[in-house]
């Protein structure tokens, strides 16, 4: 019987956690002529003079070696702090709250990454994301992973059909809890591993302290809305629209959210209550428009589903206005804290398929609750 791989050869990338390290067991059993390939992108050592890129890298020797299989490490530290980090600063100290890891895959992973895989004649990139791939009407799709808990096609809608034609995702279709079972039946070392965290490839760190090494933090007022000052933050940069913790603001009454920054003034606006007004709005606009398939994209007068942030339900709303990088989406609910500069993502059922369709940057939210002085519904 022919196997699915049927010899092709596919590196994977690996960064020394149990999710790479089970795709490539997985590829490996399927028949793939699989490669191990670990991406350095941050140089820092921790206060033990330790840099935590080799440790990771140690843990990718190790799974390599215990499949059996080639490995190799490759440097883009500059296309990582060129592309990825530098935009990632410039974003803060404009206050607002940038999300690396889309910057990450669009740069990195399934740009400089993927073309390096194809220059050394790889016939595919593997990575351990939970998404899955599937061709619908003739183009490859980008799927929702199996692991509702898990999926990351989020951050990953700026990926093109032509680029997931070669592209596997060997974990999407199974859950979480069942990828740790089977690193632990390969006995991979990786197998009960925390899942890393904080920014992409820095990790997790105290923020505040990380990010004052490069950008100029400024302390400024906290203040309602009507102009009164309520207390003084930190700098702005640490903020974000709908937070609650972390302000150190007290006192009798509603918790205290962010709902709104004045960045000419380095002003934090908040008000009490979760349910207040001003973090709520019917639309959006955004720009930046990446779609996964150039010729299948949303109309004016189309019904989708859309995400503002990661772990968001999603959302049931209509295009109103699409042109060549505008949209304008209005929701069926008023939408919670719409943050300038996060991701909208797109889906749709295609084939009894959650599909990804691709998102844009938020450029701006309607005319909240509070400025129309209308209720909550």
């Amino acid at each position: 019987m022919t196997s699915i791989g049927n010899g092709k050869t596919v590196i994977v990338g690996m960064s020394g956690g149990v999710d790479s390290s089970v795709c490539a067991a997985l590829l490996k059993e399927q028949g793939y002529n699989v490669i191990g390939m670990f991406m350095k992108n941050w140089e820092e050592q921790d206060e033990n003079g330790n840099c935590k890129a080799s440790l990771e890298f140690e843990d990718v020797i190790k799974v390599c070696e215990k499949l059996d299989i080639p490995y190799y490490s490759v440097d883009f530290v500059k296309e990582y702090r060129d592309n990825v980090f530098a935009n990632f600063l410039e974003e803060y100290e404009q206050g607002y709250t940038p999300n690396p890891d889309i910057l990450c895959n669009r740069e990195i992973k399934f740009k400089v990454f993927f073309n390096k895989a194809m220059e050394l004649g790889a016939d595919y990139l593997a990575t351990g994301h939970y998404c899955q791939t599937k061709k619908i009407d003739g183009q490859s799709r980008l799927i929702k992973g199996l692991d509702n808990n898990k999926d990351q096609t989020y951050f990953l809608y700026t990926i093109k059909s032509d680029v997931l034609d070669k592209v596997l995702f060997p974990v999407g279709n199974i859950e979480k809890p069942q990828v740790r079972e089977i690193a632990k039946k390969y006995d991979l070392i990786t197998h009960d591993k925390k899942d890393s965290t904080g920014i992409c490839f820095i990790g997790e760190r105290n923020f505040k302290n990380f990010l004052s090494n490069y950008i100029q933090i400024k302390e400024g007022d906290f203040e309602l809305l009507d102009g009164t000052k309520v207390g003084r933050h930190s700098g702005s940069a640490f903020y974000t629209i709908g937070q609650r913790k972390g302000l150190g603001l007290g006192g009798p009454g509603e918790p205290w959210f962010v709902v709104g920054k004045d960045t000419q003034r380095n002003v934090v606006l908040v008000e009490r209550g979760e349910k207040h007004g001003a973090l709520y709005a019917d639309y959006l606009t955004a720009t930046e428009l990446s779609w996964v398939d150039k010729d299948f994209v949303p109309s004016v007068g189309q019904r989708v589903k859309a995400k503002i942030r990661y772990r968001q339900k999603d959302q049931a709303c209509t295009i109103t206005e699409v042109a060549d990088d505008f949209v304008k989406v209005e929701f069926d609910e008023p939408q919670r804290a719409i943050a300038q500069r996060q991701s909208i993502v797109f889906y749709t059922q295609m084939n009894g398929e959650e599909v990804c369709l691709g998102g844009g940057m938020i450029k701006e939210a309607g005319p909240s609750y509070f400025e129309q002085n209308k209720e909550l519904p």
